[in-house]
């Protein structure tokens, strides 16, 4: 019974002591800080302010005007006047049109037809060809914004100047169209490419630098075993089931103050979407944390030098940002994709932290998110236990200089 006893004090010991031990190797390494506490600060403001202002904005476009009438004048001057798009110059044909959009002065091209003009004024369908530039589908969403308007716009004006004085005329316009609808842009309601991307991408700037900063503290450890015979001097001798959560323990609190400024006050400096309440998200961010430090330290038996972990960084990060579904929707992928996205916590992150901060959901709204964040952090702190100690095995025979008889 006695034995049981020290046992428990002997692992207890071992958590608080490896949490304090850890604090000291974090703030005495200044590789480390730079991930843990410079890179969460900068990427979140950096990025932001490179995708600021959030749309974009007059796309230069060329017209070719082979109507040159009045009412192909009154179009061209809608296009420049147009919130989205500018009159960059105007072409003699589609050739000479085409050659400035392969020399990027142009990333739009609007065909006006010869019969133009004459079909409206036959009450007939005019068709105007349009090139776009697909190179970034930003550009392309705001020339096809500016010519749906546009053609909204050329179609309400011509209704108008249409209807005549019999009754029947004026019945058909008091009744407008059969059938309207009315947008509400949910979550995003400037429709901005920063209030988009960046409520996710945070997730994954937390989950990412967490990571980087557990596998060179690795590293370093690795390095330590191959000068000692395989033990590591600075750190604290116990269970490993303990050492591993006293760390665990030591990065997250670590964490939450950065969490709660990148959650928080980068959203509030630059006005992002931020509906939903503080101690929801704080709450959701927990296990979120948790699981990003477990799967980290079963990473870590990986790195073998602490200038490895840039390889595991820079290798995952673009893969986690597509398996996430923030620039592709998960329903829409490969069952192969979709479970492998499930395996990483930004993914699930991602998906509880934009319901509760842009569509002011509460934590049981996004229950099923938060849930699979607990089963991932249980799951890879049971893999980082029995890695870890199959790595200070390996360590110890390996790297034990053997004995001269």
């Amino acid at each position: 019974m006695s034995s049981i006893v020290d046992n428990i004090k002997n692992w207890w010991r071992t958590l608080f002591r490896t949490w304090i031990n850890e604090y000291r190797l974090v703030f005495s390494d200044l590789g480390v800080l730079l991930f843990f506490l410079a890179l969460p600060l900068a990427y979140p403001v950096t990025y932001t302010l490179i995708y600021n202002p959030e749309l974009v904005e007059k796309v230069p476009m060329a017209i070719v005007d082979n109507s040159r009438t009045a009412e192909s004048r009154e179009l061209a001057r809608m296009v420049d006047a147009d919130q989205y798009t500018e009159v960059s110059c105007y072409a003699v044909d589609l050739g000479e049109a085409r050659r400035w959009m392969k020399e990027r002065k142009v990333y739009g091209i609007l065909v006006i037809p010869e019969d133009y003009a004459k079909k409206i004024g036959r009450k007939e369908q005019a068709v105007l060809p349009l090139y776009c530039d697909m190179s970034l589908l930003l550009r392309y969403r705001s020339v096809l914004f500016a010519m749906t308007d546009i053609q909204l716009q050329l179609g309400a004006d011509i209704r108008t100047n249409t209807i005549n004085n019999s009754p029947a005329a004026f019945v058909s316009s008091a009744m407008g169209n059969t059938v309207d609808t009315e947008s509400f842009f949910l979550g995003d309601v400037t429709q901005g490419f920063a209030s988009f991307i960046m409520i996710g991408l945070v997730i994954l700037i937390l989950q990412q630098s967490l990571i980087l900063g557990i596998l060179m503290l690795g590293g370093g450890s690795r390095e330590r075993r191959r000068k000692n015979n395989g033990v590591d001097p600075e750190a604290v001798k116990g269970p490993v089931s303990a050492s591993l959560l006293g760390e665990a323990f030591c990065y997250v609190t670590i964490y939450m103050p950065l969490t709660v400024y990148i959650l928080h006050y980068v959203p509030l400096m630059f006005s992002l979407p931020h509906y939903g309440e503080a101690v929801d998200y704080l709450l959701f961010m927990l296990p979120m944390l948790f699981a990003s430090v477990f799967m980290g330290q079963m990473l870590r038996p990986l790195v073998v030098e602490r200038e490895s972990s840039f390889l595991v960084f820079v290798f995952t990060s673009v893969i986690f940002l597509f398996l996430s579904g923030l620039t592709w929707p998960r329903y829409a992928m490969s069952p192969v994709w979709f479970v492998l996205g499930s395996l990483v916590p930004a993914t699930w992150g991602m998906q509880g932290f934009i319901g509760i901060n842009s569509n002011e959901a509460t934590l049981g709204d996004v229950s099923t998110p938060y849930m699979m964040l607990w089963v991932l952090a249980a799951a890879y702190y049971i893999l980082a236990v029995i890695i870890t100690r199959q790595a200070n095995s390996y360590d110890l025979r390996h790297y034990k200089v053997p004995s001269v008889p």
